[in-house]
């Protein structure tokens, strides 16, 4: 008869395989340790101190996940870009307040625990907060085979910034006339990937080794490029006070979220001819003979943050973008009437 142990591992959790992810993974989270982390891996709970140089500050958290991205990672089997995925996708969330990110949780659910899967989504994650300079405080690893397919797993990410009072966004200050001001994705980066998937490989009959037309990339790299992270690019004008809201353009697309971020009264109009749909949306559109309504509706159409800002801060706001390899561009403005309207 086998032991306690051996009963568990053999209804499908290996302890032993647990324990041997978790020393790989401490590894990953020591690396990203800063000077405000008090805690050590295998605690119970993180620790970190708010940090003193905040005037009045306000702590700002979030929570995600990726959605059907992931059924990607299971068909590629890469699993890292994954992990900066879900990192990125909160920083954003969090930085239309004006926060900055502190420290990172996550949480990953998973079938049977393969450790190579598991390290690897972890790196992902951790390389993601050293370069949105945060840490990854902790999260949780569970095997759970009644609920996850072997070789699926799902992931979720949770993450706590801070802002001063006096610095936080709240889109009070936006008033009619001032200025949008596009910033450009880095491709579909978490959102709309049930219909992308389905027209790819339903529709138009493509694999994710395939070419997609016209790119010069496959399948798989087109559609897990790396959602990307806007702090690098908006730090300085949020510093400068150069901006009065920002909306970040996620599930939904432009007329989704950027109602999110406006006072009561006020709406936007935007000018589709200020920029270019990226071939990959363009690609999409065609292959799945969608609406541009509803492209609009589900994608980024190639704009992932859109920062609101007076006209004369226009400049310096696409400057710092540019200088830190985002490009931007005035895509509209502010209105008096109420909802999203395109011209």
């Amino acid at each position: 008869m086998s032991n306690g142990e051996m009963k568990y591992r053999e209804a499908g959790v290996d302890l032993e395989a647990a324990e041997r992810s978790m020393r790989s993974i401490g590894v990953l989270v020591q690396s990203t340790v800063d000077a405000r982390t008090l805690s050590q891996v295998g605690g119970f709970g993180g620790l970190y101190v708010v940090p003193e140089d905040v005037v009045n500050p306000i702590l700002v958290s979030s929570t995600d996940g990726v959605g059907t991205k992931i059924k990607l990672a299971f068909m590629t089997g890469v699993h890292d870009t994954i992990g900066r995925d879900i990192v990125n996708h909160c920083v954003n969330d969090i930085l239309v307040q004006g926060a900055h990110p502190l420290f990172f949780l996550d949480y990953l659910g998973l079938g049977k625990l393969d450790e190579e899967v598991v390290v690897n989504v972890v790196r992902g994650v951790a390389e993601a907060c050293k370069e949105n300079g945060c840490a990854l405080l902790g999260g949780e690893t569970a095997e759970l085979p009644d609920l996850y397919s072997p070789g699926e797993y799902d992931l979720a990410g949770f993450i706590v910034g801070v802002v001063g009072r006096d610095a936080l966004l709240d889109g009070s200050r936006i008033e009619k006339g001032d200025v949008l001001v596009g910033h450009a994705s880095s491709g579909l980066h978490t959102n709309g990937y049930t219909l992308a998937r389905h027209i790819v490989f339903d529709v138009m009959g493509l694999s994710h080794t395939s070419q997609l037309p016209g790119t010069g990339r496959t399948v798989a790299e087109e559609l897990m490029t790396v959602h990307r992270s806007y702090l690098p690019a908006l730090i300085d004008p949020l510093c400068d006070d150069s901006i009065k809201g920002l909306a970040h353009i996620t599930g939904g697309g432009i007329p989704g979220n950027l109602k999110r971020v406006l006072p009561d009264g006020l709406g936007a109009v935007i000018d589709r001819s200020t920029w270019e749909v990226p071939l990959a949306f363009r690609i999409l559109q065609k292959g799945g003979d969608i609406t541009t309504e509803e492209m609009d509706r589900v994608f980024n159409m190639g704009i992932g943050m859109i920062a609101v800002v007076e006209e004369h801060q226009t400049t310096s706001v696409i400057s710092s973008a540019r200088q830190k390899g985002v490009d931007a561009w005035v895509i509209g403005e502010i209105s008096g009437r109420e909802g999203i309207e395109y011209r």
